[in-house]
């Protein structure tokens, strides 16, 4: 009997990334009262205007806005399991962001991002930077924030020693009897 493929879910590496190419990612998020008010709450943002009814009825918008941060960080997010899930070796920083309009309790944040831009490292031998321009949209179309990034990303050849370093650590656990699971301990045999 042979044994089943195994296909891990991932994003791109650097070397599969093409300049130009836009991502349009799925699903949408609709984004609700709780996650606006959570998430101004647990980062300190007191701006009424995300958290009081009464007081962002009287201001322009006549409503409370999505806290622009939370925006900010579901545009990326939307991103990370098409483009970077486990091929990321971190962000590196954002060179624009930009909210052209509000978002609401109850739109749907849709996302899409562009490759602007990718190289080799002259410095880390097998990644890479690569510049993102993050847009996202709200249920009508309207373009409610853009953000470009750049990461530094691994390339496929990353795959490869990562697969090796698994194989030779759990080759040296079988092999000796020392190398045991540290979260182990004699009660929990």
């Amino acid at each position: 009997m042979s044994e089943n493929k195994v296909i891990e879910q991932r994003g791109l590496w650097l070397d599969e990334m093409e300049v130009g190419a836009i991502y349009k990612h799925a699903p949408g998020r609709t984004i609700t009262e709780a996650d606006n008010t959570w998430f101004t709450a647990v980062t300190m943002n007191t701006q009424a205007l995300h958290l009081d009814a009464a007081f962002a009825a009287t201001e322009p918008f006549g409503q409370r806005l999505v806290n622009s941060m939370f925006t900010l960080a579901t545009l990326i997010g939307l991103s990370v399991t098409q483009l970077t899930q486990g091929t990321i070796v971190g962000n590196l920083g954002f060179s624009e962001v930009s909210f052209p309009a509000p978002l609401f309790h109850g739109d749907t944040l849709y996302a899409e991002t562009t490759i602007v831009d990718k190289r080799e490292s002259k410095s880390r031998p097998g990644q890479g930077i690569v510049t993102l321009e993050h847009r996202g949209y709200n249920q009508d179309g309207t373009l409610v924030a853009k953000a470009v990034r750049q990461t530094m990303m691994f390339m496929s050849s990353h795959a490869d020693e990562a697969a090796a370093r698994a194989a030779q650590q759990t080759s040296a656990q079988q092999t000796d009897p020392t190398q045991t699971d540290p979260t182990q301990t004699e009660s929990g045999k």
